[in-house]
């Protein structure tokens, strides 16, 4: 009873807060560019609606005997399911490393030659794709059959779309192929979910307000942030060459920054906001690594399965929000007006999905460096892309800027692979010394 009381409550709850978080959208959604920070306290208010009532049951749940019983009903099963998961299978002794690969046996140089360039290619054209319309989208405007053109604004029903299918396609490709046994709480996978959400939707928004390339900069500019948040949380220490990699981005930057002057003296205020953006997804974005990083540790599910539980969660909290606040239907409504931008839509959802799918096979395949050095060889042509179509000024100051960039993440993966040989090989020698004492 107290269950079902507590349901009540949540539907309740979410009827209350719908209609003033609809009232606020409707009347702010003319003027975008300035109160982005309303609509994002409204997206949140919009998730609360979810995250609250569920803490809320999982703490109930927690404190009571609801579950201890032995024939469990079905709303029963889903509940232990979401806040304990399902006992782990010891029945297996196969390790959770062979079930994440895509192909057995030896391969020759020819056929992992082939893959390597399998998996470049596949990473380029998905992402390279998925940035040029993620640009286009945001920042162009839209002409209907009629001739009237508009710029589509509602960031948050792009998440919605995109996760929708990288939903569906990491759980149709659990269902056709072999996965490890799940075992973590699905309510787990909400945390990851939700700075998921906001760092996507916190990339898109910032689009309004600065260039692509910019954005792609500062994406590649996570490692400062990361550095300061784990010597500040952490007591973390870093080697030289990780200080000399962060500076080395740091004057990429602001070479490329003060190449864009006349742009950014055009718009201080709108600069500014894009700033505070940008601050924010690398905040949520480092949340998302770290805390998919501690599931992966402790419940050792597959990179598909990771991908399948967080676009779940994604795909309730932004659906909930949309229809709180009635964006769904302009969206859909916009969605059929704008025949462009339906199509749009539909390529940079698979490019997306496709995308991660693509990253999941190459970590298996040729492990994490490679994958990094593709992801950014990725960027820098995603910049170039964007300054020949968009056609954003690049002169020399802003070439040297970003050529320091991306020279200062090559630096960092190399001498990061070059140390972790290096640890191997002692490591090797250590034991064939101990191995010959006894």
């Amino acid at each position: 009873m107290r269950v079902l009381f507590v349901y009540i409550c949540i539907v309740h709850f979410a009827f209350v807060c719908g209609h003033p978080l609809g009232n606020i959208s409707t009347t702010f959604v003319d003027n975008w560019s300035s109160y982005w920070f309303l609509r994002l306290v409204v997206n949140i208010l919009g998730y609360a609606t979810v995250l609250v009532p569920g803490a809320i049951i999982i703490f109930m749940i927690k404190r009571s005997n609801y579950l201890d019983r032995k024939d469990k009903s079905c709303i029963q099963k889903c509940l232990q399911l979401c806040i304990y998961g399902t006992p782990e299978d010891r029945s297996g002794t196969e390790n959770v490393q062979t079930k994440l690969t895509f192909s057995n046996g030896e391969k020759s140089t020819y056929q992992e030659a082939f893959q390597l360039l399998f998996c470049f290619f596949g990473l380029q054209i998905s992402y390279l794709t998925w940035g040029v319309l993620q640009e286009k989208i945001m920042t162009q405007k839209y002409k209907d059959v009629l001739g009237e053109t508009q710029i589509f604004t509602d960031s948050q029903f792009l998440v919605f779309v995109n996760r929708v299918l990288a939903f569906i396609f990491s759980g149709v490709y659990i269902l056709i192929s072999k996965q490890p046994h799940h075992v973590a709480p699905l309510y787990k996978y909400s945390y990851c979910s939700f700075s998921n959400i906001m760092s996507s939707w916190c990339q898109y928004e910032a689009l309004k307000f600065v260039s692509f390339p910019i954005q792609i900069l500062a994406k590649a500019s996570k490692i400062i942030p990361v550095m300061l948040m784990g010597k500040v949380v952490s007591k973390k220490t870093y080697s030289l060459h990780e200080y000399a990699s962060a500076v080395m981005i740091s004057v990429g930057m602001v070479l490329f920054l003060l190449s864009q002057g006349e742009q950014l003296d055009r718009g201080t205020v709108t600069s500014f906001s894009g700033f505070v953006i940008l601050v924010g997804y690398m905040l949520f974005d480092s949340f998302t690594s770290n805390w998919q990083g501690k599931l992966f540790n402790q419940y050792h599910m597959s990179s598909v399965q990771m991908m399948c539980g967080v676009n779940l969660f994604s795909c309730i909290f932004t659906s909930v929000s949309l229809l709180q606040q009635g964006a769904f239907y302009r969206s859909v409504s916009f969605m059929f007006q704008f025949s462009q931008f339906f199509m749009d839509c539909v390529l940079l959802s698979i490019c997306s999905a496709m995308g991660q799918l693509f990253i999941f096979y190459t970590i298996s395949q040729f492990g994490p460096v490679a994958f990094v050095i593709m992801m950014t060889v990725r960027q820098a042509i995603a910049i170039l892309l964007s300054c020949l179509i968009y056609q954003h000024p690049l002169n020399i100051e802003g070439g040297i800027g970003i050529t320091i960039v991306f020279s200062a993440t090559f630096f960092k993966v190399y001498y990061n692979r070059k140390i972790k040989l290096a640890k191997q090989a002692q490591k090797m020698k250590k034991d064939l010394l101990n191995g010959q004492t006894v």
